[in-house]
């Protein structure tokens, strides 16, 4: 316990709690170095001194006072529970639990630590010990419904659904007048309490309760649809159906409503007979209104034949009339079926010749006559012809250009873009850029195809013009300029894109810049929980709540996290492979006279970004608080770290944890672990990744790989870990040799232009010998006849990396402009 102060200093005391409380680190600061003059060993103005220098971003120096604080009041919950608040701000959340907890002991009726352990407990996913914390802050005040309902969530999260009713129905029992129907917190709760009965698999009961309510519900779509819903898996269909039929009268364009009218009709996609039925019960929904959509485009899904074919032209006629830019996107979910992806092809074919009678030229356009028929056609064949099940890129660029001159409207930049996408589905991303960037100066007031132009520049390495283009929606005052604005705004497409420009460059710190910047988005993500644990019980948003900690789970799913994810871990093994990239080699072979130049070239590039930081002072974002400038914002820092597999480590653990399923962490996982020299984490990466594809490319190569380094082994592995390889890795069998392993590969996929690269480049391995033969087969394989352009480009990195002769990577580019002569990738 910290020493009692004077009246006058403890009056200050409170200001410094108030002022910290309030943001005025300033006025918090002064009045703490006041009493500290008096009383220079008092621990709790120390430690709330520390807290607001802590805030001011002096992490080190808080700690450092935080520690003194300690020592002269060990005995204060103050300060335990500040020093609980410094860990936390740097993310060290056991330590910030156990301080909570030591606070805790000393004043157990203090309400402020006990809410902050709880949250600490919730974001860390320690449900017993947050059940234990909320049981604590109810019995404290059981009259307020928070604590009820926020010890009903903990148990609901720890898996006990039981618990967490009985808790909801016993706060329910304690009230001894219903609360007012508009009472939003109730209404919450009482449909929180339903999902719970459900989830617990009770649906009978789900809907009894349902029912109980069902009348006075505020979220009347959300009532409406778990009473379908449990009405259908209770088999009681005809109310069911009556349950469906109400809400598409709601939102007749939801399709999971039409699904479930579909179950509780009985109604069978597969069957014949059916299928009249249901083509009837969707002409109804059609014939309410002519501008509902989903009635009429569901049947195509499961009509085939003639039926199919008539209804696909009533489709498209009627949508060429409107002239819908659309239409292509809401068909071409049928291409996944040849046959009808032919019969759309022959039918919009064969609409070209006609005029689109019944309006396709009534409306007009500066006097002139617009053929909208024919602008709908011809821009859907464009789309068509550009899609890769139908793709045929000569066909798609002489229909967007029939569409452009057709198009009544030059100032809409719509067809522009598509045919910007066409030049980069040939493999030309300068036309690309070039034409999306005059699509964009079509309409310079419209964001989104301001952001599509900054995409296709990236794609195109124009790095400079990408930031600038964007810079024209960023704010003006914004430090770090538009890039800065864009990380605060957390634009991740454009950091994605920009870094994978950057990596194709090679320029890997940039890319490892930018990549690291979406981990710390993500960090940012989880730590932002935080405000919602108390946030979302204040507001009664309780189901919310549940749906975020659960997508927080698995957060890091997200495509954009493994996009940088798996392209940080490349850098990072390239780098463990090869030093020298870290000081910009992009290849790794520079003399030391060019290596030179590229250091120093760096260090003047730092030095100048380090000068006009200093220029621009920081802005002021608080009072006494500043904007952090970046201390690397090139990347060195980070490329230069002394131990690279451990920081792809931190991007790959995560994915492991969270998307075991998506092959390409398992693979990820490999390279990293095969690198550390840990077999069995490396062993369990490819017996995951052959589980969900045995025949993945990538994996065949590594399953060679990992037979080789055991081999090669400069020791024995302990007899232990000997042991389970033995027995587990039999992905090549023990009687088989790894080369006709690899031509038994190479035989089976001999028409696949990824496995045939795969097999080259294991035999390169196993054989080095045999690069002039690998060099030929890996030409061949651009005659395959399903080869990308992607393919072709990877076999390119492949020659690059035996470091085959110029007249062999020469000849190679020669035979791939033949095939894709547009693609600016083979005519460097």
């Amino acid at each position: 316990m910290a020493q009692p102060l004077p009246s006058k200093e403890q009056t200050l005391f409170r200001h410094v709690v108030q002022n910290y409380e309030s943001k005025q680190f300033k006025k918090g600061l002064k009045a703490a170095e006041q009493i500290l003059r008096k009383v220079p060993n008092h621990g709790d103005t120390q430690a709330m001194k520390a807290l607001i220098l802590n805030s001011q971003g002096k992490s080190e120096e808080a700690f450092e006072l935080a520690k003194v604080a300690l020592k002269n009041a060990m005995k204060s919950h103050v300060c335990w529970h500040v020093y609980g608040l410094l860990y936390r701000h740097v993310k060290n959340y056991e330590e910030a639990i156990k301080a909570y907890k030591f606070a805790l002991r000393l004043d157990p009726e203090s309400v402020q630590i006990q809410r902050d352990l709880a949250l600490l407990q919730v974001q860390m996913r320690d449900y017993q010990g947050f059940i234990a914390s909320r049981k604590n802050m109810l019995q404290a005040r059981s009259s307020f419904r928070q604590n009820w309902t926020a010890m009903a969530i903990a148990h609901h999260l720890a898996g006990d659904l039981e618990a967490a009713e009985n808790v909801l129905k016993t706060y329910e029992d304690t009230l001894k007048n219903p609360p007012p129907r508009t009472d939003m917190e109730h209404a919450e709760a009482v449909l929180y309490k339903n999902t719970i009965i459900a989830e617990s698999g009770d649906i009978k009961r789900a809907l009894e309760h349902l029912d109980t309510f069902y009348k006075k519900a505020l979220d009347r779509t959300a009532v409406m649809e778990l009473r379908a819903s449990y009405l259908l898996q209770l088999e009681r269909k005809e109310e069911a159906e009556k349950a469906y039929r109400a809400l598409l009268a709601r939102n007749a364009e939801k399709r999971s409503y039409y699904d479930g009218l579909e179950k509780a009709l009985g109604l069978s996609r597969e069957n014949k007979e059916d299928q009249q039925k249901l083509v009837e019960m969707y002409k109804e929904f059609a014939d309410k209104s002519d501008r509902i959509d989903a009635a009429r485009r569901v049947p195509l899904d499961f009509l085939e034949g003639d039926a199919f074919r008539e209804a696909a032209d009533t489709y498209l006629r009627r949508m060429f009339r409107k002239g819908v830019p659309s239409t292509f996107a809401n068909i071409k979910a049928l291409y996944t079926d040849a046959s009808k992806r032919q019969t759309i092809q022959d039918l919009v074919e064969g609409h070209k010749t006609e005029d689109g009678a019944n309006g396709a030229e009534e409306k007009q356009t500066n006097g002139d006559k617009a053929n909208y028929w024919q602008l709908a056609v011809n821009y859907f064949l464009a789309q068509h012809y550009n899609y890769p099940l139908s793709q045929d890129l000569s066909k798609a660029m002489e229909y967007i250009d029939k569409t452009i001159e057709l198009n009544p409207k030059p100032s809409d930049y719509t067809f522009h873009m598509t045919k910007a996408r066409i030049y980069k589905h040939m493999g030309n991303v300068a036309q690309a850029s070039k034409t999306m960037n005059e699509a964009r100066e079509m309409d310079l007031k419209d964001r989104y195809i301001n952001t599509k132009c900054a995409k296709y520049q990236l794609r195109n390495d124009q790095n400079d013009d990408a930031i600038s283009t964007m810079g024209l929606f960023t704010r003006k005052e914004a430090v770090g300029g538009p890039l800065g604005d864009l990380v605060d705004m957390q634009c991740m497409w454009f950091l994605y894109e920009d870094g994978a420009s950057f990596l194709r460059q090679g320029k890997f710190s940039l890319a490892l810049k930018r990549f690291k910047t979406i981990y710390d988005i993500f960090d940012t993500w989880q730590e932002d929980q935080f405000d919602f644990h108390s946030f979302s019980l204040r507001k009664g948003q309780i189901r919310a709540y549940v749906d975020m900690i659960r997508w927080e789970d698995s957060i890091r799913e997200h495509p954009f996290y493994s996009r940088a994810a798996f392209d940080a871990i490349k850098v990072y093994t390239m780098v463990a492979d090869n030093p020298q990239l870290a000081n910009g080699d992009a290849n790794g072979d520079q003399s030391e006279a060019e290596r030179k130049k590229a250091a120093k070239k760096a260090k003047k590039e730092q030095e100048r970004i380090e000068a006009e930081k200093k220029a621009a002072k920081a802005v002021p974002t608080g009072d006494g608080e500043t904007k952090k400038e970046d201390p690397d914002p090139m990347g060195f820092e980070l490329i230069n770290t002394k131990d690279p597999l451990g920081e792809a480590m931190k991007f790959l653990t995560p994915l492991l944890e969270q998307s075991p399923k998506n092959i390409k962490s398992q693979l990820a996982g490999f390279e990293v672990y095969i690198r550390r020299r840990k077999f069995l984490p490396a062993l369990k990466c490819l017996i995951a990744a052959s589980s969900l594809d045995s025949e993945n490319p990538t994996l065949h190569q590594q399953i060679i790989r990992f037979r080789q380094a055991l081999d090669s082994a400069s020791e024995p592995l302990p007899d232990q870990a000997d042991e389970v390889v033995k027995s587990e890795f039999t992905l090549i069998p023990s009687s088989t040799s790894p080369a006709d392993f690899n031509d038994a590969f190479l035989s089976k996929h001999k028409d696949s232009a990824p496995h045939v690269q795969s097999a080259l480049a294991a035999r390169q391995v196993l054989d080095p010998k045999s690069q002039s033969q690998n060099e030929k087969d890996l030409q061949a394989t651009l005659e395959l006849p399903e080869v990308q352009i992607e393919d072709a480009i990877d076999g390119l990195a492949l020659l690059k990396q035996w470091k085959s002769a110029q007249a062999v990577q020469e000849a190679y580019v020669e035979a791939a402009k033949k095939r894709w002569a547009e693609a600016t990738v083979f005519h460097v």
